[in-house]
C-alpha cells in the first residue's frame, strides 16, 4: 500500500504537476485551499502534507495548525516562493518538519517526503516500544494521580537509567515491591534477572546463605554447594525487602558488595566472587532513627540511601482512590467472570472515609472481596468486609451530604458531595474541610479547580 500524500497549492497547474509527478510512488490528494484541505484530513488520515504557505488569501501555517490537531495529523512540509530563514523557523515553530522553496526540485522534495515517512514510522515505532516497555514492565501496577505519586513517578524514570543504589521507604502496602519491578524495568537491563529476597522471613543464618551461598559442608545440612541470590541477580536487580531486619553481621558482608570491591565469599568459602548487581533495597522502618541508636550501620546506610524513594501512605492520597478501585474492579470482575462495573454511593462513601491502615494492599484486597460477595454490577457497603462497612452508616441528608442506599453516583460526583460536605461543615475553612477529608489544603485546592473546570 503506497503512502498516502496531500498536496495544497492554490495555483492549479503547480498542484496537478506534483500529482502527476508524484503519483508513481504515493497515492496522491490535492486541494486548492485550508477547507478542501481539511476536508480531505477528516475523511481520511494522510502520511504527509505538503502545503504552500500562500493559498490565496489564507496562510499556509494556519492548515498545519489545524492539521496538527488532528486524531492522526500528517506529516507537514511548507512550501514557498518566498524562502528565507525566518519563514523556515516559523514554519518549524508551528510544527512543519521541513521547508522546501520555489521553484521545486521534485527529485528533492521526493527525497523530503520519504526522509519524513521513515522519521515518522521511526519516532511511531520509538513510541509504541516505550508504551509496550511502560505497560508491561514499568509503572502500570503503580497507580495514582495525586501530587506525591507524580513526584514518585519522576524520581523512578529519573533514576532507573542509572547504576544508583535505591532505599524505598514506606509502611507496608504502599507498594515497595512494585516501585522495585519498575525500576528494573525501566532500567538499562530489563531483560536481567530481577531477584526479590524478603529479609525478615528467614532466621540470620538462613538469610546468610540465601544472599551469599554456601560451599558444600559450612553447616549441617549443607550437602552441597549453593549458589546465593547476589550471585542468581549478578547482571541484574537484586531487591531486598525489609533491609532493617538483617542482623549487623550480614550487614557487613553486604556493605562489602557495594563497595568498590563489590565481591563477597560463600558460607564456609573463602574465595572472592565479584558480582554486577543493581541493589534496590526497602523498608517500613525508620533507618536513620536505628542508625541514631546504633541498631543499623551508618555506612552502610549511606551506601543504600545515595537515591531515596518515599511512598506515602494510602490516607494521604485519597484522591487516588478512584483510580485504584476502578483498576482493581476491573482486574477481580474479570478474573472471577462477574459483571461488577462500580460501587453504589454507600460503597464509595465509605471507602473515602476509611483511613487504610494496610496503604493499597488492603485496599486491594478489599475491592477483592467485594467483587466476589457482589450479586449484582454494583458493589454494596454490605459486600466489603467489616472494618470498611463500620464507616458506612446512613447519616443526616443535607447540602453536599451523599444519597441514602440505593441512589448510586459515580465516583466522581460522589468525590464532589463529600467535598461540599466537609466545606460546608467547617463553615467554609478550605483548611478544616481539607483535614476533615484527609487530603493535604493544596490537593483541595486542586480538586476545587477541577470540579469547577468540569462543571464550566
Amino acid at each position: 500500500m503506497q503512502p498516502t500524500l496531500l498536496i495544497v497549492d492554490d495555483e492549479k497547474h503547480t498542484r496537478e504537476g506534483l500529482r502527476s509527478s508524484l503519483e508513481q510512488n504515493f497515492d496522491v490528494y490535492v486541494a486548492g485551499d485550508i477547507q478542501g484541505a481539511l476536508h480531505i484530513l477528516e475523511a481520511d488520515p494522510v502520511d504527509v502534507m505538503v502545503t504552500d504557505l500562500r493559498l490565496g488569501g489564507e496562510d499556509g501555517m494556519q492548515l498545519i495548525d489545524r492539521a496538527l490537531t488532528l486524531p492522526h495529523p500528517p506529516v507537514c512540509i511548507m512550501m514557498t516562493a518566498y524562502g528565507s530563514v525566518d519563514t523556515a523557523v516559523e514554519a518549524m515553530k508551528h510544527g512543519a518538519y521541513d521547508f522546501i522553496t520555489k521553484p521545486l526540485n521534485i527529485d528533492r522534495l521526493e527525497i523530503l517526503i520519504n526522509r519524513a515517512l521513515r522519521s515518522r514510522d521511526a519516532e511511531k515505532e520509538n513510541k509504541e516500544l516505550r508504551q509496550q516497555v511502560e505497560q508491561r514492565f514499568g509503572l502500570e501496577n503503580l497507580i495514582g494521580n495525586s501530587v506525591a505519586m507524580n513526584h514518585v513517578f519522576d524520581i523512578i524514570r529519573q533514576v532507573a537509567p542509572s547504576r544508583a543504589t535505591i532505599l524505598i521507604q514506606g509502611e507496608s502496602g504502599t507498594g515497595k515491591e512494585l516501585v522495585a519491578h519498575a525500576i528494573h524495568n525501566l532500567s538499562g537491563r530489563p531483560k536481567q534477572k530481577f531477584v526479590a529476597v524478603h529479609c525478615a522471613a528467614l532466621s540470620p543464618q538462613l538469610l546468610e546463605s540465601e544472599l551469599f551461598g554456601h560451599e558444600r559442608g559450612a553447616f549441617t545440612g549443607a550437602i552441597e554447594r549453593r549458589i546465593g541470590r547476589f550471585e542468581q541477580a549478578s547482571g541484574g536487580t537484586l531487591f531486598l525487602d525489609e533491609i532493617g531486619e538483617i542482623d549487623s553481621n550480614l550487614q557487613v558482608k553486604v556493605l562489602r558488595v557495594l563497595g568498590e570491591e563489590r565481591a563477597f565469599e560463600r558460607v564456609g568459602g573463602n574465595l572472592p566472587i565479584k558480582v554486577d548487581v543493581r541493589l534496590v533495597a526497602a523498608t517500613n522502618k525508620n533507618l536513620e532513627k536505628m542508625v541514631a541508636e546504633g541498631k543499623f550501620r551508618d555506612d552502610l546506610f549511606y551506601r543504600l540511601n545515595v537515591v531515596q524513594i518515599t511512598l506515602p501512605p494510602l490516607r494521604e492520597r485519597k484522591e487516588d482512590i478512584p483510580l485504584l478501585v476502578n483498576a482493581f474492579l476491573k482486574q477481580f470482575a474479570k478474573e472471577n467472570g462477574k459483571p461488577v462495573r462500580e460501587l453504589t454511593a454507600e460503597a464509595t462513601e465509605a471507602i473515602l472515609a476509611y483511613h487504610w491502615p494496610g496503604n493499597v494492599r488492603e485496599l486491594r484486597t478489599a475491592v477483592e472481596h467485594g467483587v466476589v460477595m457482589a450479586t449484582g454490577a454494583k458493589i454494596g457497603l454490605r459486600d466489603f468486609p467489616m472494618a470498611v462497612r463500620q464507616l458506612g452508616a446512613p447519616k443526616p441528608q443535607g447540602r453536599g451530604s451523599i444519597p441514602a442506599p440505593g441512589s448510586y453516583l459515580n465516583l466522581h460526583e460522589t468525590e464532589h458531595r463529600l467535598i461540599m460536605r466537609a466545606l460546608d461543615e467547617s463553615k467554609g475553612n478550605r483548611t478544616q474541610a481539607a483535614k476533615r477529608l484527609g487530603i493535604s489544603r493544596r490537593t483541595l485546592h486542586r480538586r476545587l479547580q477541577e470540579l469547577k473546570n468540569t462543571s464550566s
